[in-house]
């Protein structure tokens, strides 16, 4: 199973983009990950189309786990 967390921000157009993060350490806080979100808007360190991240939206850990199947192929 693969972890990922997703950082979910507003953008000056009233937008909402997403910044995901591969394997994210399993002990991380809310706390933390505030911090972080904060700073990436204080520091304006991403910017796009839709302009600069202006607020915290929310932040979540997806799980995701792939089954694959072998098939019989013609």
């Amino acid at each position: 199973m693969t972890q990922v967390l997703e950082l979910q921000f507003e953008t000056a157009a009233g937008k909402t983009a997403t910044i995901m993060i591969d394997a994210p350490k399993p002990t991380v806080t809310a706390e933390e990950i505030q911090k972080v979100m904060q700073t990436i808007i204080t520091k304006n360190v991403f910017g796009g189309q839709a302009g600069a991240l202006v607020a915290m939206s929310g932040a979540r850990i997806v799980d995701r786990q792939v089954t694959e199947f072998e098939l019989e192929v013609e």
